[in-house]
């Protein structure tokens, strides 16, 4: 329950951005506000300053690689709302963990077996169904571009900060990257002319919401929960991320998801299932649960 509760929280944030951005809010801002405020939380959570400080020189590191990558992150897969659905960028970022898979085979880390080139092979079926033949009256190719690129980066962050992480206790670990993202999106912010301030009412309400619940509380939750089930059944019920979006895309925002999106995310799925259950000590592939869009 723990683990379906903070990927429904996960889900909801391309759902949340469009409502603050289709009240007149810039991404950016939005993006800054939920980072700045989530900071501030996780800090208190994770012990206080002192505990966060603890690790010394290595924290500025962390700060600024693994803030860095999710601020790119965020803002490449958040922007691609503006051209697809919600429930479609999600499909389409679901596939990162497919592209963990070749990242590792190209690098040599991990042999390419059997299971998972059928899993890549799901992956890149639910991709041409969603996104389908050119000319053909598919998705935007803006939106299917910004969404791909940012499972692929997402890909690479991963490892990254395994990297980066090592040593420290995760609620640290989100922490520097909650405070790196938010301080540089705070800059962004800055030089396209201020952090703005004044939101409508449902634009606030769509930060502090995206902010706790979506960042925060869903952190919690998902680290309490993988605790308790483990790596591989935790990434498994986590599919269900996607569809919920689906979900709520179509109560929220009226946003229709056709038979096509659907069943593209079902082999988009699939393959999440293949990929964590070829290895029964498999990392779960949500290395940094904050790091989501």
């Amino acid at each position: 329950m723990l683990v379906l509760f903070s990927a429904c929280c996960f889900g909801s944030i391309p759902i949340l951005i469009t409502l603050a951005t289709s009240s007149g809010a810039r991404l950016v801002d939005v993006l800054t506000w939920r980072y700045l405020i989530a900071a501030a939380l996780l800090v208190v959570v994770s012990g206080g300053v002192r505990a966060i400080v603890s690790p010394g020189h290595r924290a500025w590191t962390v700060i600024a690689l693994a803030g860095g990558g999710q601020a790119v992150i965020a803002f490449v897969s958040l922007s691609a709302l503006r051209y697809i659905p919600a429930a479609t960028l999600t499909f389409l970022f679901y596939t990162y963990p497919a592209w963990v898979a070749v990242m590792a085979a190209v690098r040599g880390t991990e042999r390419v077996s059997r299971r998972g080139a059928i899993a890549l092979a799901f992956s890149l079926a639910g991709i041409a169904l969603m996104v389908g033949m050119p000319g053909a009256g598919g998705l935007h190719p803006i939106g299917a571009l910004l969404a791909l690129s940012s499972a692929l980066l997402y890909a690479a962050y991963i490892p990254l900060i395994d990297r980066l992480g090592r040593g420290m206790p995760p609620a640290v670990t989100s922490t520097y990257a909650t405070v790196g993202a938010g301080a540089i999106l705070l800059i962004v912010a800055t030089m396209q002319g201020g952090l703005a301030l004044r939101f409508a009412p449902i634009g606030w309400a769509a930060v502090f919401i995206l902010a706790v619940l979506s960042t925060v509380l869903a952190f919690l939750a998902f680290l309490r929960g993988l605790s308790e089930i483990g790596p591989v059944r935790t990434a498994i019920v986590s599919t269900i991320e996607p569809f919920w979006t689906a979900v709520l895309g179509g109560i929220v925002l009226g946003q229709h998801v056709g038979p096509r999106t659907l069943l593209g995310g079902l082999l988009i799925a699939v393959a999440v299932i293949l990929l964590q259950l070829k290895q029964r000590t498999a990392v779960a592939p949500r290395a940094d649960p904050a790091a989501t869009a």
